[in-house]
């Protein structure tokens, strides 16, 4: 018989409750051993609920138990899931969670105090809830040189969006139809802002690239400026506006992560993912491009990942040495965002084709003009942003004011 624990039982944390109570049978089947659920660690009290017996409040009793060998963390932010998970590892337990913010800032360490401990540190459930993408990205994967990962990571954001181009929803009236519906929180600061998405492309480029990349070196935008107007120009055009978190392997070796919206071409897959649904788009030297699409949050779909990772950690009798990155302590393999350099989406105040030729070389043929006496136009080439500021400035000098700007994601 070995034991499991979950710490923290909000959303998640009972969903594997739950789940692993519903489907134990066919569980302890696919790990070929006899399992309990031994303990939860929470300071509320569940009294209605089937499991109020197995409630705890202490960490020690499940740190001083020899027979807890898989632990879930569940309980979301830094402090104390951090002390909490060393603590487990330090033990020899392994650990899975649905932490992203947690894995985004520590999980150079937790990797590192795992393998010391021959245990593992598994986070399937941080990106994309029941999407399969980091197990792929360290084993399926494996023979691949990655030179780009992009995804809508952050459903809440692709939710909001979705409303605006198919429902001509302004950007509040959305916001408050995801918080009424429970897909936004009621401070959704980390969902609109890309704080979200931004720390689930920071553990992926660390598993794809090898490198732990920290929140603070990811250049992060979010939807809050993003107007109907652009939403609906953008697909007239044939684009849509998409909350992206991406990296890149640039030619000097370098990589260059960052979250923002941009203008996806409808030919994209990744222009076709609506609702809450999330989808990650991989390039390799050997597989070209694949897609991995579902479910990207939600208690059960989030609770399915960890669960996972537990039965892996419970099948395994040693540390997954393919499962990690290095701890930098400098950033210097990042490339800065100035070096970032995409076509462009632009709407400005009027403005002529021959003006608009001579500024930027060449604009792409389909253009619009509205009542309102603004244009709305593609770039016919990619701009870095010292040429994206040189454009602006010289657009300025002829009296043509930009109201709005998106970089157009290379298909």
């Amino acid at each position: 018989m070995e034991k499991l624990a979950v710490l923290g039982c909000g959303v998640v944390g009972s969903g594997v409750v739950e789940l692993f109570e519903k489907n134990k049978q066919l569980i302890q089947k696919r790990c070929g051993k006899q399992l309990e659920l031994a303990y939860i660690l929470d300071l509320r009290d569940f009294p209605d609920k089937p499991y109020a017996d197995k409630v705890v409040k202490d960490i020690q009793v499940i740190l001083n138990d020899p027979e807890v060998s898989v632990v879930a963390e569940c309980m979301g932010g830094v402090n104390p899931a951090f002390d909490f998970v060393k603590s487990c590892l330090e033990a020899g337990k392994s650990v899975s969670t649905s932490n992203k913010e947690l894995v985004a800032a520590k999980g150079d360490i937790l990797l590192k105090k795992a393998k010391e401990h021959d245990c593992n540190f598994f986070f399937e459930a941080s990106v994309g809830g029941a999407i399969p993408i980091i197990r792929p990205l360290h084993k399926c994967l494996a023979a691949n040189e990655f030179s780009a990962i992009a995804g809508i990571l952050n459903g809440t954001t692709n939710f909001i969006l979705n409303k605006m181009i198919k429902e001509n929803m302004d950007f509040s009236s959305a916001l408050a139809l995801a918080q009424e519906k429970g897909y936004a929180e009621k401070d959704p600061t980390a969902d609109i802002e890309g704080y979200d998405a931004c720390r689930k492309i920071c553990i992926l480029s660390s598993l794809a690239f090898g490198k732990h990349v920290y929140p603070e070196s990811v250049y992060t935008k979010g939807i809050r400026e993003v107007e109907l107007k652009d939403a609906k120009f953008c697909g007239q055009l044939g684009y849509s506006i998409k909350l992206i978190a991406r990296v890149q392997k640039l030619d000097n070796g370098k990589i260059l992560p960052a979250v923002l919206p941009m203008a996806v071409e409808e030919d994209n897959l990744l222009s076709q993912v609506n609702g809450v649904y999330n989808a990650i788009m991989v390039r390799g030297d050997g597989i070209g491009k694949a897609m991995f699409y579902g479910k990207g949050a939600g208690k059960f779909p989030t609770a399915s990942a960890v669960l996972g990772d537990m039965i892996e950690q419970l099948q395994l009798e040693h540390t997954c040495i393919s499962q990690t990155w290095q701890n930098i302590h400098d950033n210097s393999f990042i490339e800065n965002f100035a070096s970032f350099a995409a076509k462009y989406y632009f709407r400005t105040s009027s403005a002529d084709v021959h003006q608009l030729t001579e500024i930027f070389g060449e604009i792409q043929e389909k253009t619009i003009s509205t009542d309102e006496e603004e244009t709305v136009f593609l770039t016919a080439s990619p701009l870095n942003e010292r040429e994206l500021d040189k454009a602006v400035k010289t657009l300025a000098q002829n009296h043509i004011q930009v109201l709005a700007k998106y970089p157009v994601l290379e298909s």
